[in-house]
């Protein structure tokens, strides 16, 4: 049976995990973000050669967090996908890269209430684009210094979504 197939929102399938990001059944993303289990996502933060980083503001459209600001690119890994790929595929998606490497793996974070309980690899990519934009997914975008990142979460935090939060916290020691 393939679950990999995407029909929208409504028709997607997660893999669900346990506490280990062991896949212990399958459930649609409904079901999922309904009831609060654990599943998978990856987190891109795509930086310029400057040190800027990509930041995305969502699309009003989006069932999750519309209208807020987030990592360079993110989404859910489907049922029975891996994180790389996932990473990959979302670059593709969201930011119209053909990348043929994967970004490199930088930081784990476990599921928790500001993740939507996901696991999440987050990956970093350097790229100065341009980029295509999906409109469905990315009302735009813009590049900031990380300095900029900090100062702005601090001053206006309901302006990104949680899980970009929690992950610039754990970066930003080492950016800013």
């Amino acid at each position: 049976m393939n679950v990999n197939v995407k029909a929208g929102a409504d028709g997607e399938w997660f893999d669900v995990v346990n506490a280990r990001d062991q896949v212990v059944g399958r459930e649609l993303r409904s079901v999922v973000h309904a009831k609060g289990l654990w599943h998978r996502a990856v987190h891109v933060l795509v930086f310029n050669a400057a040190g800027q980083v990509f930041l995305q503001k969502r699309s009003m459209t989006k069932d999750m967090s519309p209208g807020l600001w987030d990592s360079s690119c993110s989404g859910h890994l489907d049922a029975g996908e891996d994180y790389d790929p996932a990473a990959q595929r979302e670059l593709g998606e969201e930011l119209g890269l053909d990348e043929s490497v994967v970004p490199q793996r930088w930081l784990r974070v476990e599921a928790c209430a500001e993740t939507g309980w996901e696991f999440c690899w987050v990956y970093r990519l350097e790229h100065a684009g341009p980029f295509t934009l999906h409109p469905e997914e990315i009302a735009r975008g813009e590049w900031l210094n990380p300095h900029e990142v900090t100062r702005q979460l601090t001053c206006t935090p309901t302006a990104f979504c949680p899980a970009f939060t929690l992950i610039w916290s754990r970066l930003s020691p080492t950016l800013t």
